[in-house]
Order: C-alpha cells, then sequence, then structure tokens
C-alpha cells in the first residue's frame, strides 16, 4: 500500500543525504511528486476524509531528523485557508478534485496583492512554494460538490514550524502552527 510514498520519501532523502541546494531540491521533489500523484490508489482512506468545517492536514511521513515532511490536505468543498506562509520549500501534487492558488506579494505600502490570476489544479499536476519565489498565497476547493486532496510536501516538519497568516489589506502577519489532524505519522516501512 505504502511503496508509492516509501518510493518519494527515499528520493527526498537520498537528494538531502547529498546537499542538494533549494532549487535543485526543489526540481528532484518536483519530479517525484509528480509519479506520486499520478495514481491515488496509494492513499487510504483515512488519510483522505474530509472534515464538514475545516480543511484537514494528514501526516503521512516525517524524516526522523526533521527535515522534511509529506501530508495529504483533504479539502471539503468550498473550504480554503487563509492567506498565509511556509517559510520553508514545499512541493503540491493534485491527487483528486482540483484546488485553486491566488499567490499575493507586498505593494510599496506592504499590503498583499494578488500576484497574477489564479492558478488551478487538476489532478496529477505539480507546483512548488519557497521562500526565494513566492511564499504567500492562499488555496481553496473551487468546487462546491465534491472533496479535493492534494499531497504536500516540506522542507522540515510543516507541522510544528511557526508560519504568518496575513491580512490581505494591510499585510500584517500573525504567527501561528498548523499541527496536524492525526496524531502520529503512519508507519510506512520507510
Amino acid at each position: 500500500m505504502w511503496d508509492n510514498l516509501r518510493q518519494f520519501v527515499d528520493v527526498l532523502t537520498q537528494s538531502l543525504d547529498a546537499g542538494l541546494d533549494e532549487a535543485g531540491m526543489l526540481a528532484r521533489a518536483e519530479a517525484a511528486m509528480a509519479d506520486l500523484v499520478a495514481d491515488p490508489a496509494w492513499l487510504p482512506e483515512e488519510f483522505a476524509q474530509p472534515d464538514p468545517a475545516i480543511y484537514r492536514q494528514y501526516l503521512l511521513y516525517r524524516d526522523p531528523q526533521a527535515r522534511f515532511s509529506v501530508v495529504s490536505f483533504v479539502w471539503g468543498p468550498g473550504q480554503k485557508t487563509p492567506v498565509h506562509d511556509h517559510t520553508v520549500w514545499g512541493v503540491i501534487g493534485q491527487l483528486i478534485g482540483s484546488e485553486t492558488s491566488q499567490r499575493y506579494r507586498r505593494d510599496t505600502g506592504g499590503a498583499l496583492i494578488a500576484d497574477g490570476p489564479p492558478e488551478t489544479m487538476r489532478p496529477g499536476e505539480v507546483a512548488s512554494v519557497a521562500p526565494f519565489t513566492c511564499d504567500i498565497h492562499r488555496v481553496e476547493n473551487p468546487s462546491s460538490t465534491d472533496k479535493a486532496i492534494s499531497i504536500h510536501a516540506y522542507g522540515g516538519d510543516i507541522g510544528r514550524i511557526e508560519r504568518h497568516v496575513f491580512d490581505p489589506a494591510t499585510g500584517q502577519a500573525k504567527s501561528f502552527i498548523s499541527s496536524y489532524s492525526n496524531a502520529a505519522a503512519p508507519d510506512i516501512g520507510a
């Protein structure tokens, strides 16, 4: 059941062990993520359950040294994040349904403004975020009837990293830690 995820974890582990810089890491992670999200059959139902009120973030794997984590994000119809950042590199692969992401940048007064049009990801598509590119965005499930699931890998234990949510009008940041919807990662045999 976990073979696909184990292969993905192996690629990230080997890339980090090789000392790749952030840009090199993103390139390897994007290619491996495309393979991971090519077929949704590997993700067990317990990590694909939406909540009627808020999106869920299930921990699938945490590197023993906390160098990266892999999570499934499960979105109920119409659910969305606040405008937020990550502070580390991240790779997102769309597994089921679609998600729309709106990137933001600061204007000269410090407020956040849309940075281009919203981008919609469909199953099998991959995107990335990183502090050296654009790291501020809002994500939502545009469907009013169906759940959406994406797989995310981050350059750290994202459920324990202090990040920020933003007021788009003022750009004011507020710190937060996202945590996980499950108590522990499953044993994937990695």
